[in-house]
């Protein structure tokens, strides 16, 4: 079986390893283009990359794939069996869908139809959604809106972004291999989309990580969830920005105003929120320093009942 791989992120990685180890030829590896970094802004290479050229592996990542005739012809000059891509970050126009013989595979992190779009993971984690998944798909002109090969399923209460995008990187890489041999056979039919039922994921702003304490503590929860490890849930205590890594709905109630803190102690600092509830905060960063758990913050800082965050 004959593979160009089409990838960037470290959710990407786990997939290519899997079909490099079952055996089957990989010719090219395609990312975007390195970046610099956000610190020193020194060039860095994406984590598709770094594996690839460990692997011993083509590597190529031109700016645009959209109206590229070189890159389409050495596309063609392969001849891929299948053209797979996970998290590669660019759409791919109807020429390069239509040179891979057995079509474009995708590896989305969503149980399509719901959360089409750049963000799917966060999103459902963001929604206190039940449960995420994988879907394996063919690629459309359409984003994700192609015929679904297979979906598999994991419940994702209570665990953050980061914690579900490394599992369903694994589970997608694991139910791809099972599902490339079955398109080949013809075992495998896609199956369209109910496109009634999509929804769109939008990609994460920053600005979206602030915390509006009007909101409820459950919600709360689930929004210092989808934020960790990117860009991470933020308010502000004394006029600097204040991170929170974690945090949890407490068992309480309050009648104090919305982003009142309640309580200060080694279990966490309690603030109040907009249904009543109360949002323990377990771990905590104020600028220039590090991430600690609430409890060991407090012996350094004095965050008083009544002061008022955000």
């Amino acid at each position: 079986m004959r593979i160009v791989y089409m990838g960037t992120p470290d959710f990407a990685v786990p997939a290519l390893e899997k079909i490099v180890s079952c055996g089957w030829d990989v010719p090219l590896v395609v990312t975007k283009p390195d970046r610099p970094a956000s610190r020193g802004h020194k060039i860095q290479q994406c984590d598709v990359k770094k594996k690839a050229l460990e692997l011993g592996l083509a590597v190529e990542s031109p700016e645009k794939v959209k109206n590229n005739p070189e890159f389409a012809a050495r596309l063609r000059e392969i001849a891929p069996d299948f053209i797979v891509v996970a998290a590669y970050g660019k759409i791919l126009p109807k020429e390069i869908l239509d040179i891979p013989a057995y079509g474009c595979i995708n590896i989305h992190g969503s149980l399509l139809p719901k959360y089409r779009g750049a963000a799917p993971i966060q999103r459902s984690v963001l929604a206190a959604d039940p449960e995420s998944g994988v879907t394996i798909m063919y690629m459309a002109e359409e984003c994700d809106a192609g015929d679904m090969l297979a979906q598999r399923a994991i419940p994702i209460a209570g665990k953050t972004s980061e914690q579900v995008f490394d599992e369903l990187s694994v589970l997608g890489a694991d139910l791809l291999v099972e599902c490339l041999p079955k398109i080949v056979s013809g075992e495998l039919k896609g199956v369209p989309q109910d496109a009634s039922l999509a929804t769109h994921a939008a990609m994460i702003a920053k600005e979206e990580g602030q915390i509006d304490w009007d909101r409820s503590a459950k919600a709360l929860e689930s929004h210092v969830l989808g934020m960790y490890s990117w860009p991470i849930a933020f308010t502000s205590l004394n006029g600097e920005v204040f991170k929170i890594h974690a945090a949890k709905a407490a068992d309480r109630r309050t009648k104090a105003a919305p982003g009142t803190v309640v309580s200060s102690g080694k279990e966490g600092i309690g603030v109040a929120c907009g249904d009543g509830g109360v949002l323990l905060l377990t771990k905590v960063q104020l600028p220039g320093k590090k991430a600690m758990d609430a409890g060991a913050f407090l012996l350094g800082h004095t965050v008083e009942t009544g002061t008022v965050l955000g």
